[in-house]
């Protein structure tokens, strides 16, 4: 028999699960996450890189996300100014959380990606 994996006991744990599925459960966060793992980018580029995002969804996304701590915004002084978008230390952390998330979708929810 195995030992039973470390999880967070109590109700506390269970809100902090609950709210953690909320911010990757969110629509368009998996996107948005996603195409940060790349590096910093323009709204421009995220936009072209999500198909089917509204200009009004990404910008709020982002700022929920930038209010969480998961992207951090840059003001680049040029002419004109470039505001970019880039996973702070926290959002690279999601991600690497979410790896194995992943990986157990692709060994148990094989065919599941039609739903």
């Amino acid at each position: 028999m195995t030992e039973p994996l470390p999880f967070p006991s109590g109700e506390q744990g269970c809100h902090r699960i609950l709210n953690a599925i909320d911010v990757i459960g969110a629509r368009w966060t998996g996107s948005i996450l996603m195409a940060a793992v790349r590096g910093a980018r323009r709204f421009k580029e995220y936009r072209a890189l999500i198909g089917g995002i509204s200009d009004s969804q990404l910008t709020v996304r982002l700022k929920e996300l930038q209010a969480r701590g998961l992207i951090a915004r840059t003001v680049i002084p040029s002419t004109p100014v470039q505001i970019t978008y880039t996973l702070t230390t926290a959002g690279e952390e999601l991600i690497a959380a979410l790896v194995p998330l992943s990986r157990w979708g692709e060994q148990h929810l094989a065919g599941d990606d039609d739903a």
